[in-house]
Parts: C-alpha cells; sequence; structure tokens
C-alpha cells in the first residue's frame, strides 16, 4: 500500500511539473490577421543590477543586450535597452510589452508579446506592429548575490530567444 501511495504522489508531482512547464502561447499570441515578417534568434544577455528595495535588496532588470541571427546563421542585428531591435538594413523598433506568459523550460525568462511604440527607417522592421519573444533559454536575475556590499553590482545572465516580428492584423 505504501508503495502505490508513494508512486501516487510521485505521479501527480511528475504531471504538476509537466504542466508547469508547459507554456501557454495563446496567451502571447499577436491579434488575429497578423503576418509574420521576419523571425530572428537571439544569443546574448539580461542584465541586472542589485538594488536597495523595500528594506530588502533585488536583482532589478536593467537591459537586453544581444546580437541577432537570421534563419541562416548570419548576424544581422543587434537587441538592446528600449527595449530596441535594430538590424542592418537600417530599420529598428522599439517595444512595450502587452502580454506575458510563462517560459515552456524552467529557469527561462518569460515569453512576451510586444507592441511596436515607435520604429525608424524604412527597412523590414517598419511594418512591424507586433514582437513576440517566444522559445527563451535562461536569462533569469541570479537568486543570491544581491546584498549591501553588492550595491550597484550587474549581473549578465545568458539567454536565448526566437524573435518574431509581426504585421498588424486586418480589421
Amino acid at each position: 500500500m505504501k508503495n502505490i501511495a508513494r508512486g501516487t504522489a510521485a505521479a501527480v508531482l511528475l504531471g504538476a511539473a509537466a504542466l508547469a512547464a508547459e507554456a501557454d502561447p495563446t496567451a502571447v499570441a499577436p491579434p488575429e490577421g497578423s503576418a509574420l515578417l521576419l523571425e530572428l534568434v537571439a544569443d546574448g544577455v539580461q542584465i541586472y543590477t542589485c538594488d536597495a528595495k523595500e528594506g530588502g535588496f533585488v536583482w532589478s532588470f536593467k537591459a537586453p543586450e544581444a546580437n541577432l541571427f537570421d534563419r541562416q546563421g548570419r548576424q544581422i542585428g543587434t537587441h538592446f535597452a528600449g527595449p530596441t531591435w535594430k538590424i542592418d538594413d537600417g530599420s529598428a523598433i522599439v517595444g512595450e510589452v502587452v502580454a506575458r506568459a510563462d517560459a515552456a523550460e524552467p529557469g527561462a525568462i518569460p515569453w512576451l508579446l510586444l507592441r511596436a511604440k515607435s520604429q525608424e527607417g524604412s527597412g523590414t522592421l517598419s511594418g512591424a506592429a507586433y514582437i513576440r519573444r517566444v522559445e527563451t533559454k535562461g536569462g533569469l536575475a541570479p537568486k543570491t548575490g544581491c546584498d549591501a556590499s553588492h550595491l550597484s553590482a550587474q549581473a549578465r545572465m545568458r539567454y536565448s530567444a526566437t524573435y518574431q516580428f509581426l504585421s498588424a492584423g486586418k480589421k
């Protein structure tokens, strides 16, 4: 009987872990009718700063810093504070978060849907109304190391993600 109870408990725990590990892509879905313009893979870091807050210390997100690669593996742009994406055709886009979902991979930054806040140039990104961050790996703030002796210290946490740039949906 003990073995059955242990087996049942293990199955419940494993099932809960599997559910927690499943991202909900619909939570970051762009509006109906949106079309994919470009998909790039980011490889870089998420930068955090150790700040004093509410009687304690916490790692606060500062900015991303990543190179952007096309499907052939060529670097064609960068991703940095704003958040901003800039590619070699001269176009750039700044986004603002409108939706988020837990990442599929434990220990990874969340998936996001961002709306274009501003654009620059007349290249590929000039037609993008939304940016979707999916397939994230890594990038979360450290769990330790932020205290009075490390105030203002930076942590650069490796991450990768797929960024999809999408046109506006038809009304």
